[in-house]
């Protein structure tokens, strides 16, 4: 990934916490005016849908378009998952740990890394097979 692309990124996620910060004050500011509530929720859903295209141009570019359609499909059967990918793609953008577009095999290599992780928090129950009560014997003795 050049400079040019990182600086994108970077502009990008700029914009969009400039964004979230006058979204809250404008909030206030209708609240306390006493009769925007609606026009207050309006604004909330453009502010996150103008938040959402800026994650989608940032994943845009920093996924070749292989990787993105898998994350797509990915997104159908696992929100969750994908979304997890996401944000750990973003975050290492913007780390500048990305040195070039994420292949569809990296992307692989981080979905089985995020499936591992999940696998090792998972609850195992293990209940005890054939333990001895005495006291059921008697019934059967009739």
């Amino acid at each position: 990934m050049d400079d040019a692309e990182l600086a994108k990124i970077r502009q990008a996620r700029l914009e969009q916490l400039k964004a979230a910060s006058a979204g809250a004050g404008a909030k206030g500011g209708l609240s306390s005016g006493g009769g925007g509530g609606s026009g207050g929720q309006e604004q909330a859903q453009q502010q996150r849908q103008q938040q959402e295209e800026a994650r989608q141009s940032m994943l845009n570019q920093i996924l070749e378009p292989e990787a993105a359609d898998r994350l797509g499909r990915i997104r159908l059967v696992k929100e969750q998952r994908a979304t997890e990918v996401e944000n750990r793609l973003l975050m290492l953008a913007q780390s500048g740990q990305l040195r070039q577009k994420v292949t569809e095999v990296q992307l692989k290599e981080l979905l089985n890394a995020v499936a591992d992780k999940k696998e090792e928090e998972k609850i195992v129950v293990s209940r005890r097979k054939g333990w001895e009560d005495d006291d059921d014997d008697d019934l059967l003795d009739l």
